[in-house]
């Protein structure tokens, strides 16, 4: 089978990783087009080797015991966590927290830049036919970006600044502007940037932000501590702070003498995310800013890096003969 994996020191096209083969409650999908997302950039930058991936869109070809036979065949999504579904938090319905969360792409767990993959059939959601395959990639980070959403309580008109211009930030910005609240994004890239002019959502370059602490609320979709930083000098006393994306070595201080509410939004409703690409109320599409076959990988990750690019998509795996 051939894959798409980080070695250590560099993505390479794998041409001979095992083919999986489905356990207990498991299916085998053939992906029909991948996303490169942040996770999988975040994967080599803390220099995890592994398959990379876990934004897509397939078929199910095969199931293992104990799945049902009726998913053969349906286009799919999926949810990228793996829960154990024993421990006390998945007893609890909190499965997203498991004691032991496997996620695909990373610690080892193969992600979906493959040939095949296989996942827990319970993480599934079929796709309808009026989802196309280019928006169903954008399932996960959609989720991700409608949960963030839920974490605030939105009363009156507040003011809600996103920070970060990427997919997750560009899709927290549309999410939150349908709600009763002034949003404006704060971004790096004036490409990506205009984008908002096409939605109507206010808009700015991070460096041309002033600093005076009158934002109700300030989402950050990036893993940068300086712009968990910038967050705290945005916000108002006894305003909300959400960090979505892990951001280490936040200061406490500016926390405990304004007041501070900072919450932690992980992970998403995967279901949730297709209702809405369903329903055509947001704009996923604008989001995609380069295509590359899967047979060039290596080349999609390197360009997901570059200033401007949002969405880099793979295409499925051209088949190769037996000749070959």
């Amino acid at each position: 089978m051939r894959a798409i994996r980080f070695d250590g020191d560099r993505v390479v096209l794998d041409g001979r990783a095992p083919s999986p083969q489905p356990g207990p409650g498991q299916v085998l999908i053939r992906p029909l087009r991948m996303g490169v997302g942040e996770a999988d950039l975040h994967a080599i930058i803390r220099g995890q080797p592994g398959i990379l991936g876990r934004e897509f869109v397939g078929v199910v070809e095969a199931i293992g015991p104990g799945a049902d036979s009726a998913w053969i065949g349906r286009r799919v999504v999926a949810s990228p966590g793996v829960a154990c579904g024993g421990c006390d938090l998945c007893r609890r319905g909190l499965s997203r927290h498991c004691r032991s969360l496997a996620l695909l792409g990373e610690g080892g767990h193969d992600g979906c830049f493959a040939e095949q993959l296989v996942v827990p059939a319970i993480n599934l959601v079929e796709v309808p036919e009026t989802v196309d395959d280019d928006a169903a990639v954008f399932a996960w980070p959609l989720g991700m970006a409608l949960h963030t959403a839920h974490m605030l309580r939105v009363e009156g008109k507040p003011y809600v600044t996103v920070l970060g211009d990427r997919a997750l930030g560009l899709l927290t910005a549309q999410v939150m502007s349908g709600l009763n609240a002034s949003v404006r994004l704060l971004g790096f890239s004036r490409r990506r940037l205009e984008l908002c002019e096409k939605w109507g959502i206010k808009h700015r370059h991070a460096d041309d932000a002033g600093r005076r602490a009158d934002q109700d609320a300030v989402v950050v979709c990036t893993a940068r501590p300086v712009d968990a930083q910038l967050a705290l000098e945005l916000v108002r006393p006894r305003g909300t702070v959400v960090l979505t994306m892990g951001c280490e070595g936040v200061p406490l201080g500016p926390i405990v003498k304004h007041e501070l509410q900072v919450l932690g939004a992980r992970s998403g409703s995967v279901s949730e995310a297709v209702v809405a690409l369903a329903g055509g109320r947001y704009d996923v599409h604008s989001l995609i800013t380069r295509r590359v076959r899967f047979e060039d990988g290596p080349t999609a990750v390197a360009a997901a890096r570059e200033v401007g690019q949002i969405k880099v998509l793979l295409d499925a795996p051209r088949a190769v003969s037996a000749a070959a």
